[in-house]
């Protein structure tokens, strides 16, 4: 029961994290519908969903964040100890119980994914919604990402090749 908790909580806690985020972003984006936009603005629209779609969606989702979030989980299935179940979505995202280069690396990302929202919060409209719309984007290609990996996994989890970097799966 513990393993099925901790995959739920793990993954469900993942993904509504990223669905919460695509919830609140995607009306400020969507503000962009009744805006006059300059054809300077249509192409930083356009720019900024290419390229969101590409280095967030695809190099930093389906890549990188993705995949270890399900090796991640299902390294929880295997071993479910009530503290990770507890944690699960944050060990799930390399936040707890991994190695030291995954932890400094989500903290990392993590702030600078604080600092980018607290500058795009003091943009004005239209621009705040050009940038949420490529958030969106690339958020919505990580959610696909993870349903995908975890269709992936379920037919057979060792066909995720990425490490779980948990302490146990490091290497010399």
């Amino acid at each position: 029961m513990l393993r099925v908790v901790g995959l739920a909580w793990g993954l469900g806690g993942v993904l509504a994290l990223l669905g919460f985020a695509v919830w609140r972003l995607a009306p400020l984006a969507l503000e962009l519908r009744g805006l006059p936009l300059s054809p300077l603005h249509w192409g930083a629209l356009a720019f900024s969903v290419g390229y969101m779609a590409y280095a967030e969606g695809y190099k930093g989702f389906h890549l990188g964040f993705a995949p270890r979030v399900v090796v991640r989980a299902a390294y929880l299935w295997r071993n479910p100890g009530p503290g990770l179940v507890l944690l699960a979505p944050l060990f799930c995202m390399g936040f707890v119980h991994a190695t030291r280069r995954r932890r400094v690396a989500t903290i990392g990302l993590t702030l600078m994914i604080v600092c980018f929202i607290a500058i795009a919060r003091q943009l004005p409209q239209p621009w705040r919604g050009i940038l949420d719309a490529g958030v969106v984007v690339g958020l919505s290609i990580g959610v696909a990402s993870i349903l995908y990996f975890m269709a992936v996994a379920w037919d057979s989890p060792r066909r995720i090749d990425i490490p779980a970097d948990t302490p146990e799966t490091a290497g010399p």
